[in-house]
């Protein structure tokens, strides 16, 4: 779990994103420019790394912090799997 104030940093961030997604769908449906409907998509795409970064850094310092031995490895290889997934 992260941290509280990593959690509120990402949860802020998903919020921001929800609502530039909601922007870019009305962009879509108004049949707005192009350009500027992949601009906002692409803002909502690096709030949401963004997001899964501060989430994933603080899983793995917490990881750091409280398991030892073959469980560590373990739970950091799986944090490292993850973290490259929003890569």
């Amino acid at each position: 779990m992260a941290e509280p104030e990593a959690a509120r940093a990402a949860v802020n961030r998903l919020k921001r994103a929800r609502g530039q997604l909601d922007a870019v769908i009305r962009m879509v449906e108004e049949g707005q420019s192009c350009e500027s409907t992949v601009t906002q998509l692409a803002a909502v795409s690096k709030a949401l790394d963004r997001a899964g970064f501060t989430l994933i850094s603080s899983g793995l310092q917490e990881c750091l912090d409280t398991t030892h031995g073959d469980a560590r490895d373990d739970s950091l290889r799986r944090l490292e799997k993850v973290f490259l997934s929003l890569a």
